[in-house]
């Protein structure tokens, strides 16, 4: 007579009911998430069977290495005019895909309107959207001139950006200076303080910057992030360890500005934008992820960008988007007023950043970003591991204490996005959908796996 055991320990593959059931007998079990690949869709199994086997791990290494390895300095702060290719004199860059003005959402309607202003192209909001309605100002997706802009920043010719170098790479970026809080334009808003702190950006911060950033010689942005990283920030929805390291540094460059009025403008602008390091990081990542797109035949994602209306991606070596409707703000948490219904769809090129290991990849390491996740520090690190699934590296520059020190996760790969429908997580704020009220909160965008899996058959195409 064979005798059973009288301990059972339990794997369980599959549904979380059968472990639970085990689990509430005493028993001890371990879950294993077991799902079909691509949740069975034959056409997605089968690209991806065809991927894996399609030698595409050299391509892809080197994608990780230059997101890894290469380093960006930010060298100058300029007009946009005298720097970034192809933009035109009467051009406004925006976020995101490519976009016609009647399919533009109402945040950055209001961004563009007063970008229109603040260039002298016209006197009100109302002069300046028969003007972009008729064509009169032309609209280009900022991804395409090498910059990249945050939430529903316009960016017009004669606004001072930061000019950032990849010297391995031989690539060079391009970001806005950060408008601050409260009443300014990338949030959505168009009134009279909006546009006036457009032209203070571009006659006073952005020459003080130019001279500041002379002075001091090239930053090694991702370095202060490092930094950053280890002091609790994400370096995407909170940057304020990074800003502040990189504002001490600036500290005598600053003083030898001299005391005028100007200067004191700009030490209260400096003072008063906790968000201020965002578009150097984000200007830094577009120039590794330059560089990165010049790899052909890789299944690594280098481009991510909402405008308001739609989500796009790009996979390195090639220039396609690959597009779907650009998904709510979830995990949020609202200003006292708000909810749901006053949000406006996931905007901005901010998510550049969680390409290279930052933003969403950090989210373990940030205990405020954990308060929009429940406030749950164990939440935080699912989101991290949640990444690690989807991405192909380790990054070997940012390291988040509370996981031992482990490298944040490092390029998404779109294989194992859609192998496991787990898509990217990016931290980001929340603008108001239709009143111009501005910025209403803060959460988390899930991106939509439909972008993912047109760009997957794509790549499949062209193996």
């Amino acid at each position: 007579m064979i005798e059973l055991p009288r301990e059972a320990r339990v794997v369980n593959l599959g549904l979380w009911v059968f472990a639970d059931a085990v689990a509430a007998q005493g028993a001890a079990v371990v879950h294993v998430d077991a799902r079909p690949p691509a949740h069975g869709d034959p056409v997605m199994v089968r690209a991806l069977t065809d991927l894996y086997s399609a030698g595409l791990e050299a391509a892809n290494a080197e994608v990780l290495r230059r997101l890894d390895r290469e380093v960006s300095y930010v060298v100058d702060v300029s007009p946009a005019k005298e720097v970034i290719p192809g933009i035109g004199d009467r051009m406004i860059l925006h976020p995101g895909p490519p976009i016609a003005w009647d399919e533009v959402c109402d945040p950055l309607r209001r961004s563009s309107r007063a970008a229109v202003v603040a260039e002298g192209w016209a006197d009100d909001p109302a002069m300046a959207e028969r003007l972009l309605a008729s064509g009169g100002v032309t609209l280009s997706a900022a991804n395409e001139h090498g910059t990249v802009v945050p939430m529903a920043t316009a960016l017009g010719p004669s606004m001072p950006v930061w000019v950032v170098d990849n010297p391995a790479g031989g690539t060079r970026a391009f970001a806005p200076l950060g408008q601050g809080s409260g009443d300014v334009a990338w949030l959505g808003r168009e009134s009279a303080a909006a546009v006036e702190r457009l032209v203070f950006l571009r006659a006073v911060a952005g020459p003080m910057l130019k001279r500041i950033v002379a002075r001091m010689g090239p930053i090694d942005t991702f370095a202060i992030a490092a930094q950053g990283v280890q002091m609790g920030d994400d370096v995407h929805m909170r940057v304020q360890a990074s800003t502040n390291l990189l504002l001490r540094s600036m500290l005598p460059a600053i003083a030898a500005l001299g005391g005028d009025g100007e200067a004191v403008a700009f030490s209260e602008y400096l003072s008063a934008n906790h968000l201020f390091f965002l578009t150097l990081a984000m200007a830094s990542a577009k120039a590794l992820t330059l560089s990165a797109e010049r790899v052909p035949g890789s299944s690594i994602v280098t481009t991510m960008a909402r405008n308001g209306t739609t989500y796009g991606v790009k996979l390195a070596g090639d220039d396609r988007w690959f597009v779907a409707d650009s998904p709510p703000v979830e995990a949020a948490l609202f200003y006292a007023g708000y909810g749901p219904r006053d949000a406006a769809p996931d905007i901005g090129d901010s998510a550049v950043l969680e390409l290279v290991g930052l933003g969403g990849s950090a989210t373990a390491g940030s205990p405020a970003v954990a308060a929009f996740l429940g406030g749950s520090m164990a939440e935080a690190a699912r989101a991290t591991g949640e990444m690690r699934r989807i991405c192909g590296a380790e990054s070997t520059r940012f390291k988040l204490p509370t996981m031992d020190f482990r490298g944040t996760p490092l390029g998404v790969d779109v294989r194992k996005v859609v192998e496991t429908a787990i898509t990217p997580r990016v931290n980001t704020g929340i603008l108001h959908v239709s009143d111009g009220a501005g910025q209403v909160g803060a959460g988390v965008a899930t991106a939509p796996l439909e972008a993912f899996r047109a760009a997957l058959l794509a790549l499949t195409e062209v193996r």
